[in-house]
C-alpha cells in the first residue's frame, strides 16, 4: 500500500501511521496523510527505488 502526502499530493511507499520509504514519518500531522493505492511520485531514495 502506499500513502499520499494531501498538501503536496505527492504518494510514497509505505503507510499511515508509520515511515515512508524515503524516511518521512507519517504519524507527524496524520491528517495529512491518507492511504491510496496510487502510483508512487516521491522521486527520493527509498520510495522511487
Amino acid at each position: 500500500m502506499n500513502v499520499r502526502h494531501t498538501p503536496t499530493a505527492i504518494v510514497h511507499k509505505g503507510q499511515k501511521g508509520g515511515t515512508t520509504g524515503c524516511g518521512t514519518n507519517t504519524n507527524t500531522l496524520s491528517s495529512h496523510w491518507v492511504n491510496t493505492n496510487d502510483k508512487i511520485t516521491c522521486d527520493k531514495n527509498g520510495c522511487k527505488n
